[in-house]
């Protein structure tokens, strides 16, 4: 007689094999399923010996931490756990798995508003988390967190990037006005901050009219409306009699391939402004039309600037319709794709790289600045010791060059 226990692992079993061998099916159908018979699909034998020896391994791993492990196991993580590291055996920076809640916490920050502290991160080469980005007015900027902080503990508990999604569900976690405790390293000394949590507003934008009617636009990323109010900028300050334009994509860590050419396409003569290409060669070009800017124009970037930055910032380089000026970019030339699946999960891999106009493959080099201009000690200490504050322009050097080359620009033009 079959013991309930034995019967529910029966079933367990059967649910991942169906699950594990429907995605199997998924991806090989129109390729390897030769016959269909009533309810049996017959694959060949070297598939079927694949998907076994899978699923055979997989279930041995799952039997024994449910026999043999200390604590109870919650089923549901231990699968998700199995897919997660599935992603991460890639060694791929930029490719996860997310869980139905860790896609509704993404399509929310993205959208423009969540809740949190108001920081972006990243995987840093040591494999820490990394703040790649602090957003204006956020907890974060009042607290006095800085990109490049390092965030090795949260409450007190150990993290890296191996644990990033605990990580960020524990700085998140809790009503609006609660504080996390994070223990960061900053230039090797380590300190401890606390952050209140708050619904965070991201801006993807300001803009103002400098002197000699030098318009300058600050964009932090390329997610959500930004290509609209990109637009909306551009418009209000030709109104009020732009001449030249410095475009400031310092710490902007990308976002959306398609709000990017949208923001390329104003700036950019009719053309190409990026090509992607897949593992199998397959290419997919991005262009603007006939309608440019048509005045001098500065880009400002830094180590901090990636990914959809890097393309518009390649972009203009390539067509020399603007001057580059600060420090090499980020180095991230690969585009992800996001797969939803039925359970509410997704996927997101790296399925492409991208290319600049003229073929420049910019991944994990950067682009280099047609002018180099690194920030000064005064400036670095300036931020540091007054981390709820913006720059000051007379200390922006790379602002400075650009005010100075787009005013030799103007001059020259007759």
């Amino acid at each position: 007689m079959i013991s309930k226990k034995s019967a529910a692992l029966g079933a367990v079993a059967l649910i991942l094999v169906t699950a594990f061998l429907t995605a199997f099916l998924t991806v090989q159908v129109g390729t390897y399923i030769d016959i269909k018979s009533g309810d049996r699909i017959i694959i060949s034998k070297q598939d079927y010996q694949l998907l076994n020896n899978f699923y055979r391994k997989l279930d041995n791993v799952r039997r024994d931490i449910e026999k043999n492990y200390i604590e109870e196991i919650d089923r549901e993580k231990l699968f998700e756990g199995a897919l997660k590291g599935m992603v991460s055996s890639l060694e791929d920076p930029y490719s996860y798995y997310l869980t139905e809640e860790e896609l509704e916490d993404f399509n929310v920050a993205t959208s423009g508003t969540y809740q949190g502290i108001g920081v972006s991160i990243e995987k840093s080469e040591d494999n820490q988390i990394m703040i790649f980005q602090v957003f204006k007015n956020s907890p974060a900027m009042e607290a006095g967190l800085l990109t490049g902080d390092k965030i090795i503990k949260v409450d007190g508990q150990d993290v890296d990037w191996s644990v990033y999604e605990q990580a960020v569900a524990m700085m998140k976690s809790g009503e609006p006005g609660s504080t996390v405790k994070l223990t960061i390293i900053r230039d090797g000394e380590t300190k401890e901050v606390e952050v209140r949590r708050d619904i965070v507003e991201i801006p993807d934008m300001e803009y103002e009219m400098l002197d000699n009617d030098i318009g300058y636009i600050w964009l932090y990323s390329f997610d959500g409306p930004a290509a609209k109010n990109f637009k909306n900028a551009i418009e209000e300050l030709q109104d009020q009699g732009m001449k030249g334009l410095i475009l400031d994509l310092r710490g902007n860590g990308g976002g959306l391939l398609e709000v990017c050419r949208e923001i390329a396409d104003v700036l950019l003569p009719e053309g190409l402004v990026v090509y992607s290409e897949s593992r199998s060669g397959q290419r997919t070009e991005y262009k603007s039309d006939a309608d440019a800017l048509g005045i001098p124009l500065v880009i400002l970037v830094n180590e901090y600037s990636a990914s959809a930055s890097e393309v518009l910032t390649g972009a203009i380089q390539d067509y020399g319709m603007g001057t580059v000026i600060g420090t090499t970019t980020f180095g991230k030339g690969v585009v992800q794709t996001m797969k939803p699946y039925e359970d509410g999960g997704a996927l997101k891999l790296t399925t492409y790289k991208y290319f600049t106009p003229k073929g420049r493959d910019i991944n994990k080099k950067g682009i280099e600045p047609d002018i180099k201009v690194e920030m000064t000690e005064e400036a670095i200490e300036f931020l540091k010791e007054n981390p709820r504050e913006s720059l000051p322009k007379e200390l922006d050097a790379p602002l400075l060059k650009g005010i100075e080359v787009i005013k030799k620009e103007l001059e020259e033009t007759p």
